[in-house]
Formats: C-alpha cells, structure tokens, sequence
C-alpha cells in the first residue's frame, strides 16, 4: 500500500517491511478480539439457553470443548497468520491454501458475516439499554439508545485503531472484573462445593443435549479470530497476531468454562435446567443480586450494555478491513481500500459500514419490529453461522498448504500443520452441521423465513465463486493477484529478496513470491 493509501496500481504483494507499521501490540489486538467475543454478553444471552435446552450442568464441559477444539484451530491459523503477514483474515488464508475462487467465495462470506453480526449487535445494544434504563426509572426508546452507541462506533471505527484499542479495554477490564467479582463471591459463599464434579463427569457432560449445549458453546467465542486483520496495524504481525490468538482462546475458555461452572454450584447440579428454563435472561441478574447485592447487580447491567457497545465497535472494525481488504484487491469499489492519510485507519470503509448499519436498523425500526426477537436473533444468528464456516474452512487452508507443498520441499511441523488444523476442522464442521441444524432454536424464532437465512451465505458463497470464474477468464492478471499482497514468507527471519513495483507513482519495495505451478503453487509453510 502506498504513503497515500491508495492499493498498488500494479497489484503486486508489498513487502512485509514496506507497510507502515501501527501501534498496535499484542495485548491491544486482545483487548480487540476479545471485546468482540464479549464474554459478559455470551455469559448472559446464551449460557441460560445451554443450561435450559442443552445437558444442563454439563456446560462448562461444553466450553471446555469448544476452547480445545479452538486453540487446535488457533494453532494452523497461526501458520496462515505467519505466512500472510497477519492480515487480510478468511481471505488472505483462504487464498493461500485452497486457491482463488475459494478465497473470493470466502471474502463475500466474511463481508456478509460480519455485517449481519454488527447489525444484530447494534439491535441488542439499543434493546437493553433501553431495559436498563427503563429498571433505573429513565424512558429512552430503543432506537434512540441503538443511534447514540452507533454514532460512538462510527466516530471510533473512523479514528485510527488504537484509540479503539483503548476504549475496549477499558470495557472489557469492567466486564471481565464483574465476572470475577460475582465468581469470587460464589465461591467465598459455597466454598469448593461450588465446583461440583458432576459437570465434567461423563454421564453429565454426555448427557441429553449435548448438541445444543455445544453449539452455544461455539456461538459464543465469535470474534476471537478476527485478529488476523489487524497485521498492517500492528508492530510485529508476525509475533503479536498469533499470540494474541492463543491469548484470547485461553482467556475466554477459561472465564466462560469457570464462570458457568460456579453457576452450575450456585444454582445446584439438579436444580440449573430447572432454573435457566425460568428465568431465562435474568438467570445471571438473579445470581448477581443474591452475591453481589443491588450495587452490584447495577453494575452488571450498566456493564452488559457495555460489553454489547464493546462487541458493536470491535465486530464494526472486523467488518470494514475485509471491505477494505476486498477493495485492495479490486472485488468492491477502490474508494473503500483508501486510509485516512492521519488516522490510517479505512475511514471510507468504515463509513460506509456504518450507513448500512444504520439503514438497517432504521429499516427495522420504520417497519416496527422487534429489536431483539426480530432483527438481533436474525442477524446474529447469520452472522455467527457465516463465521464458524469461514473457521471451517480457514482450518482447511491450512491442509490445503501441506498437501500442495511441492516434492523435495522440506515439511512443516505435524502438529503445526496437520493435527492440530484437523483436530480444529473436525470440530468445527461439527458446529456448523450443529448450527445449521439448530437454527430456528439460535435465532428463538420459528419464522420460517427465518429459518431458510442460511440459503444466504450459500448463494452469497456462489456469486463469490462465479465472478472469480469470470474474472480468470476476462481479466487474469488481475485474478493471479487475489490474496497475493498478502503473502509473505512465513519465517519471522530477515525479510525476502525484494524488486522495485510502482504503486500510485511512487516506487516501493515488494515481495517476489515463489512461483505457482499452474497458477497456483504456494511457498513452503514452516
């Protein structure tokens, strides 16, 4: 990318050392990611919906699981991470392992996702603000509350990243020290009988709705992975996006498994179906008054809106740098790849992210529906779907690469580059079947309009097929580039031979990549 912003004119990959590097580290990337999978919202919205239909006391197991099965992903995402200088996401990697059409398939997807996730966000931001405010004796309509949290989100998305960085950390230190403070309490309450081994017995975590149970689990760390779009961003993308990966895997499991399993301990083994199936949405306000006192379940609420404000922002950055991203690499318009020439942040990508939010809300609110049960469920039950998929398939990119290493090339690690993608695939593939089987129950509506939004990743997946089909035969120097800028070499080591491209006028350096076989060939992952 040039000083201007602009993408290379050339379409050449640029250089790994020629990209400005942003202030962003590896603990700013987690406060990004992990804000985006808001652990106080999934604690909230969907571990009483594991407890009530999924196995119950068994849901910590659930989380348990899911963590395993998403730091083996996290393992050969790192690899995609390595090789694509940590940025471009699904796309970048999808590109590098299985080929073209696949990545513009899954670049589509993502920009489907990610927007649909954003939009449900934003709905559930304007919903229970408006509750909180209403239990606090204060009249706000939902779509006044939803317009303040995206004009916040609009004027951050648009500032350079790490004053985003910033904020969300701020917010995700209070939600995580409401958990903390509501798990110590639990357990200077009930003691160690507040960590009933029944849960992770196997009659209990193999119990009646296992299924269900599994699906929440995976539901709720959407957004951990989207660390692997701030690598232009960030001062060492080599280093900082996988650690920031595997930081983030681990802190959520750990937070999501503990927390639901003291909640298993307060509430009683026997009892916790029972409990979640009454009180639904308020299970954790009910926990949070009896251990924390009304101060303290105050706070709570206060930081669940928060936390949902937290996931709008950092699933709003996620949204606009695979436009931007797109855009680079020509499938979107080219005003949308352009950086603020200050801030360096896709300001236009950003804005235009936030219009098609607010259109959609707008649209929602105009016609009368629901903020919750119409537009959040629906949305963010497509969201979700759309990137467990791209999860799928990231994982089998990097299969992909070890199968289409040349003979002779020296292999990569085993675990690195097989076990651990297909240990991540298979449960992965396991929660998109789990999902896509279950997706009136995700969404909570039995509209079967509703129920046939899957279709939409589908088709949207298709048109990504066809025009990358088009453009190898109509324009293929420009269809060799897709996800070429983004590779790098994988060795974190001195940086590659470099030759001189022309980017907007000006001359910079670029990487030479090792050629394809038949158009396609990668270099060697190590």
């Amino acid at each position: 990318m040039s000083k201007s912003g602009s993408p290379p004119t050339d379409g050449r990959p640029v250089a790994d050392a020629a990209i400005p590097r942003g202030r962003l580290g590896t603990r700013h990337i987690l406060f990004l990611i992990v804000a985006a999978a808001a652990p106080l919202s999934a604690m909230v919205g969907t571990v009483p919906l594991a407890f009530a239909f999924g196995n119950g006391a068994g849901v910590p197991a659930a989380f348990l699981f899911a963590g395993v099965t998403l730091f083996c992903f996290s393992v050969g995402y790192a690899v995609s991470a390595r090789r694509t200088g940590g940025s471009g996401g699904f796309y970048a990697s999808t590109a590098d392992g299985l080929g073209r059409p696949p990545a513009v398939a899954a670049g589509f997807v993502a920009l489907l996702a990610y927007n649909c996730a954003t939009i449900g966000l934003a709905g559930a931001l304007g919903y229970f603000t408006q509750l909180v405010l209403a239990a606090h004796g204060f009249t706000v309509s939902w779509q006044w509350c939803a317009a303040v949290g995206l004009l916040a989100v609009a004027v951050l998305g648009y500032r350079e990243i790490a004053v985003s960085a910033r904020v969300l950390a701020l917010l995700m230190l209070g939600e995580i020290g409401i958990l903390l403070a509501l798990d110590v309490a639990i357990l200077a309450r009930h003691g160690l009988s507040a960590l009933p081994t029944a849960s992770f017995s196997p009659q209990v975590a193999t119990g009646p709705g296992l299924g269900v149970a599994v699906m929440f689990a995976f539901v709720s760390y959407i957004g951990f992975e989207s660390a692997a779009l701030y690598g232009k961003e960030a001062r060492d993308p080599r280093r900082s996006v996988p650690r920031a990966t595997y930081a983030a895997v681990l802190l959520i499991t750990v937070f999501y498994a503990l927390t639901s399993w003291l909640a298993v301990g307060a509430l009683g083994t026997g009892k916790v179906r029972e409990a979640a199936t009454e009180r639904m949405g308020d299970l954790f306000f009910v926990l949070g008054d009896d251990f924390l006192g009304t101060t303290g379940n105050t706070g709570l609420q206060i930081l669940l809106c928060t936390s949902l404000f937290a996931a709008t922002l950092a699933l709003h950055g996620a949204a606009n740098r695979y436009a931007q991203v797109l855009a680079e690499d020509g499938l979107l318009p080219a005003a949308l790849a352009v950086e603020h020439p200050r801030h360096r942040s896709p300001h236009r990508a950003s804005i235009a992210q936030s219009v098609l939010t607010a259109l959609v809300v707008g649209g929602f609110a105009v016609a009368g529906l629901d903020p919750y049960a119409d537009l959040t469920t629906s949305m963010l039950g497509l969201g979700t779907l759309g990137i467990v998929v791209l999860q799928a398939m990231a994982a089998l990119s990097v299969l992909g690469l070890r199968l289409r290493q040349r003979r002779g090339q020296p292999q990569g690690h085993w675990w690195r580059e097989v076990v651990a993608p297909l240990l991540g695939f298979a449960g992965l593939a396991a929660s998109v079947w789990l999902v896509t089987g279950n997706f009136a129950m995700l969404t909570g509506s039995p509209d079967p309009l509703i129920a046939k939004l899957p279709w939409l990743l589908v088709a949207v997946a298709a048109l990504g097929l066809t025009y990358a089909g088009v453009l190898r035969s109509a324009r293929p120097d420009r269809y060799r580039q897709l996800g070429a800028r983004h590779l790098t070499t994988a060795d974190p080591g001195p940086v590659p031979p470099i030759e001189r491209g022309t980017a907007t006028g000006t001359s910079i350096p670029t990487a030479r990549l090792p050629e394809r076989a038949s158009g396609d060939r990668h270099a060697r992952s190590t």
